[in-house]
């Protein structure tokens, strides 16, 4: 038995490292800054937004982040509309949460506290969801209703 558990002492760092891909994203505990990015307007501001597709990238959003600039966010795009629930956990930054339906109307807006698992659905069935520093739709005062633009949003490409 020992002579089995010292032939495998020299694999220990690559079992270790193989281990760490297997760990959830959360478990990680590291910002996705690479994403690809999408510019979004609503009235006269611009909006530079990460785009978070995959379930992966759907799952870590916004966690870990330590900052982030007041004209960025990000954009969760779902396959299909849905009544989309967040929370925070994990998630440093105080965020609002716009519910965004296919046509870039924000259905609702949810301010949502760090580091908590409180959840905010959207008030019906969407496949966008944006995420903002919180008080930026209120200082620049969009409420529901409102309409964002961009590629997501343009006829054709849903």
């Amino acid at each position: 038995m020992l002579k089995r558990l010292a032939a495998l002492l020299p694999l220990l760092p690559l079992l270790l490292a193989s281990a760490s891909f297997m760990m959830p994203a959360h478990a990680q505990q590291q910002p996705q800054t690479d994403l690809s990015r999408t510019q979004l307007s609503i009235g006269l501001y611009k909006i530079d937004a990460q785009v978070a597709q995959t379930p992966l990238q759907r799952e870590i959003g916004l966690m870990f982040r330590k900052e982030m600039p007041q004209a960025e966010g990000m954009i969760f795009v779902f396959e299909q509309p849905a009544t989309q629930c967040f929370w925070m956990r994990n998630t440093i930054l105080p965020l609002t949460a716009a519910f965004v339906a296919d046509d870039g109307r924000i259905v609702n807006l949810a301010d949502m506290q760090p580091m908590t698992e409180n959840t905010h659905c959207s008030q019906e069935p969407v496949r966008y969801v944006l995420e903002m520093n919180q008080g930026w739709f209120a200082k620049k005062n969009i409420k529901k209703g409102a309409k964002l633009g961009g590629e997501l949003f343009a006829a054709g490409k849903r």
